[in-house]
């Protein structure tokens, strides 16, 4: 079976679909442009169907590379028979693969390695044959006989000899594949993880308590149970262990190679050996290894979904509508290093800069106010973005205040301010803000991620954003490498103007990486902005190939070629035009023109004729046809926009049953942590979502209060149906 077959039948397509992605994964082209401009060769995939081809068939690449490299090993043994061949190729897992090598692997010293250069392997040969015949003295007696010719001064008596034997047998059992592969399947079906809290341990805030004592089977816990428990045995607070019955254990033993291999004969005289053996085999060797394995795969089934969580998540964040047109007042709030202030245009150019000392040790609150006020005046600000940081609480006060006193028409928003620390320490930062201290970078990020959260997040590692469960626990590499993902596809969804871009967000474009960006940022600076798509191929460095797979993202508005500032790709563009000439329309027509004219056309000629007319496929005709509609629309614009505030509540201020609009900030397995407008994000617990709802990072949704514990900060919150 090839690879194309395994990922056809994994993903539930056509074989010709992961045969076509995987030759074009191979020829160069990046994921996005794949899924956007190559429909007709993938079949509409889209790309999050790309993307599990593309993991797939990295893992059956490494999975052949360790395969081979294991069989040269088994083959320099001399090991290699025609079955084991068959064996190892059959194998469809890394964990199947590494099952049949074990046995062959080199090892470091073990007690079984020890007994065969003592030359014991006749006698452990002896119990595993379970040979049946007639003792002519006491069994003890036969033993000392038997193990005499094996006595030397490493092994100077019959009970070492048959220890060393035993030793042997049971390394035998543990490293047999189907004994590990039953057990391990058994484990994770009917296995049963326990904890209990260390004695002497300490957990101050109890965050843990709920593992103190808990047992569970191992099939039904969560991944958040899975990870909360490993990082409560990694503070030593938990002592962990995971429990296998033993007729499940002793049966993958006693029945593999159908019964013949390990099962005790009871009319030998060896059956109390191999029983002795079998007993040592599982609790010294076979178990703590199956243990391992459980708590492995446990652990990378919680990691992949805290992965998805925090990419589902990210996606959401980096998809929140900009809020054009806006001049923002961005404060990053302090205590005894005051509030850092900037102002940004509409295009994020930083207009001015302050600092304000409204709170504890200072309280310079009516000069703060002053302040605010003359900032608002001057410069005609539309909008406060407070930072939800240290003193958030106290500052969203403060806004409310000057929105009463001196500013009635403003209103403010609560934004996330994570990693705003992050990008201000940045060399980034730095070469875009040179003038300003890593404070005031900040607070004039805290603006710009309001404006455009997409432009601004791109600026900073996603594991910094703040919208993930465990990120700090999972797999960072693999962490790394899907929340990239999520930021390329964003980017390259939304498009990027590449006249006014900055060198961050164009690394995300398919095709160019970050020396690329640098070189086109540096070619801009040098020329101008660019008059159309065209010249980006002056750019040094961007060749055919680039160019190829980033020029459909790239905009370039109020160009020389009207189609520049849509997602038609170049190559489409004599399609295109074709269309606009039918419908008896040019490439200046307005939107409100070409709507009319082009739903005519298709009335008069359907879609897939006009395709085979034309020469291009069905699916890239539709996505022209919508892009001639609706030019270079920004897809973020279709979600509902963030909630602007005017007054400020606190935890006091709520009382059950009543009623509020929120904004999702988190989801997690749980539930999904809610902003309702006061310091403390309220919990709306699975339980109260509506089974087939879906929450994401972003929403606006109606919830009631239904418990505050204004002592340790937590709200219950119900969704107000």
């Amino acid at each position: 079976m090839t690879h194309a077959d395994q990922l056809a039948f994994q993903l539930n397509i056509r074989l010709e679909q992961a045969a076509a992605v995987i030759e074009l994964l191979d020829s160069g082209n990046t994921l996005p442009f794949i899924a956007r401009y190559r429909k007709e060769l993938t079949g509409g995939l889209d790309e999050e169907q790309i993307r599990r081809i593309q993991h797939g068939i990295q893992k059956l690449r490494a999975l052949d590379e360790r395969r081979a490299a294991v069989m040269a090993s088994i083959e320099e043994q001399g090991k290699l028979t025609p079955e084991l061949h068959q064996a190892l190729l059959a194998a469809e897992t890394l964990t199947a693969l590494e099952d049949l090598y074990l046995p062959y692997k080199p090892k470091r010293k073990t007690r079984a390695s020890l007994a065969r250069e003592q030359g014991l392997g006749p006698l452990a040969d002896l119990i595993l044959g379970q040979p049946v015949f007639r003792l002519s003295a006491s069994l003890q007696a036969w033993l000392e006989q038997a193990a005499r010719p094996y006595l030397s001064e490493t092994v100077p008596s019959a009970e070492q000899a048959w220890n060393g034997a035993r030793d042997i047998v049971a390394e035998t059992i543990s490293d047999h594949a189907e004994v590990r592969k039953v057990t391990r399947e058994k484990a994770l079906r009917w296995g049963v993880l326990r904890c209990e809290k260390i004695e002497a341990a300490v957990d101050e805030r109890l965050v843990y308590e709920t593992y103190y004592e808990f047992n569970l089977g191992v099939e039904r816990l969560r991944p958040h149970q899975v990870l909360a428990i490993n990082r409560g045995e990694s503070e030593k607070v938990l002592r962990v262990k995971v429990e296998v019955l033993e007729r499940d254990w002793r049966n993958a033993i006693t029945a593999a190679g159908g019964g013949k291999l390990f099962c005790p004969n009871r009319q030998s005289p060896l059956a109390e050996q191999l029983e002795l053996v079998i007993q040592d085999a599982a609790e010294r060797l076979l178990l703590p290894a199956i243990e391992r394995d459980v708590r492995r795969a446990l652990t990378e089934k919680a990691e992949e979904h805290a992965i998805q969580v925090f990419a589902a998540n990210l996606r959401a964040l980096l998809s929140q509508p900009p809020l054009a047109g806006q001049v923002i007042l961005g404060i990053d709030p302090g205590f005894r290093t005051g509030c850092k202030v900037a102002v940004v245009d509409p295009t994020g150019r930083l207009l001015d800069t302050a600092t304000i000392y409204p709170h504890e040790p200072q309280k310079e609150r009516q000069r703060a106010l002053q302040i605010l006020s003359a900032l608002v005046i001057k410069h005609g600000v539309t909008l406060v973005s407070i930072g939800n940081g240290t003193a958030s609480r106290e500052t969203e006060q403060l806004v409310t205040e000057l929105i009463r006193t001196s500013a009635p028409g403003l209103k403010y928003l609560i934004a996330n301010e994570a990693g705003a620390s992050v990008y201000s320490a940045s060399q980034l930062a730095r070469a875009e803000l040179p003038d300003l201290d890593v404070s005031m970078r900040g607070a004039v990020s805290i603006a710009r991620r309001v404006q455009d959260p997409l432009a601004e997040l791109v600026k900073i590692d996603p594991k910094s954003i703040g919208v993930g469960l465990y990120q700090h626990d999972v797999d960072q590499k693999q962490l790394s490498e899907s929340l990239t993902g999520v930021v390329e596809s964003a980017v390259n969804q939304v498009g990027v103007e590449v006249s006014t871009a900055s060198p961050a967000l164009l690394t995300h474009v398919a095709g160019i990486g970050p020396k690329l960006a640098e070189r086109l940022v540096a070619y801009r600076d040098e020329n101008g902005p660019f008059p159309d798509r065209q010249a980006l191929r002056k750019v040094p460095g961007l060749g055919p190939k680039a160019f190829e797979q980033a020029a459909g993202f790239l905009r370039v508005r109020d160009g020389l070629n009207p189609l520049d500032a849509s997602a038609i790709h170049p190559e489409s563009y004599p399609a295109a035009e074709a269309v606009m000439n039918r419908a008896g329309l040019n490439l200046q027509a307005p939107p409100s023109q070409r709507k009319p004219a082009l739903e005519a056309l298709l009335r008069k000629q359907p879609l897939e004729k006009l395709a085979a007319e034309l020469g291009v496929g069905a699916p890239t005709l539709a996505d022209i046809f919508e892009q001639l509609v609706r030019p270079g629309r920004d897809p973020r614009l279709d979600a509902p926009a963030p909630l602007l505030r005017s007054d400020v509540l606190s935890m006091e201020d709520l009382t059950p049953g009543m009623r509020l609009k929120g904004t999702v900030r988190n989801v997690v397995d749980f539930g999904a942590f809610v902003d309702i407008g006061v310091k403390q994000d309220g919990l709306l617990h699975r339980s109260q979502i509506p089974p087939g709802t879906r929450l994401q990072v972003g929403d606006i949704i109606d919830v009631v209060i239904q418990r505050v514990e204004a002592e340790r900060g937590r709200i219950s919150l119900g969704l107000n149906a």
